[in-house]
């Protein structure tokens, strides 16, 4: 059995609509510090292996728990944000997002349903307690992987949040689901 840990990013500096890769603001890694210290004090002793999105907002909130158990970080990138469709505008991806979070990975289809199931396929093969630096939707896709639920929002995860779930034998199941907190797209 292995428990992952999935932790979605601080506050980030820029919205998605204006920045495809922005970093933490003051606030996020104010953030990233008191999750990491809380993080650490659940784990300490426990042998842990960190991965991250590639995306700047989640690499800056690992880092500070990397560094409390001396570990590097594995970029993974299953666990990066949902791709927004390649023929829109920055400007339109907002939109986009706004109304594809009202449904399902179904409704979506494609290469979005082939994201999610790539996603949960990498959760599913984790072997080693770990601790992932993921995205509000992400992480939204592995909850309803745990608990058969087709939409993409379930749980509207606080920067931050620690969503727990085991893996057993590939299964996986939802031990803890992250605080909430109304979600700001913007």
């Amino acid at each position: 059995m292995a428990t992952v840990r999935l932790v979605r990013h601080g506050q980030a500096s820029a919205g998605w609509g204006t920045d495809p890769d922005p970093d933490l603001d003051d606030l996020g890694r104010s953030q990233s510090e008191t999750v990491a210290q809380a993080l650490h004090a659940q784990l300490a002793g426990t042998p842990v292996e960190v991965w991250t999105s590639p995306l700047l907002r989640c690499r800056s909130t690992a880092r500070p728990f990397a560094a409390l158990h001396g570990l590097e970080t594995r970029v993974v990138d299953a666990v990066r944000e949902i791709p927004s469709p390649t023929d829109i505008s920055t400007e339109q991806r907002i939109g986009w997002l706004r109304t594809a979070m009202e449904g399902t990975w179904g409704d979506l289809g494609g290469e979005f349903v082939a994201y999610r199931d790539h996603l949960v396929d990498v959760m599913s093969a984790v072997t080693t307690d770990t601790g992932v630096f993921s995205h509000f939707i992400a992480i939204n896709a592995v909850i309803g992987a745990c608990i058969g639920d087709d939409r993409l929002v379930i749980r509207s995860l606080a920067n931050t949040s620690v969503t727990t779930i085991d893996v057993i034998n590939g299964a996986l199941t939802l031990v803890e689901g992250g605080e909430e907190a109304e979600t700001l797209i913007r």
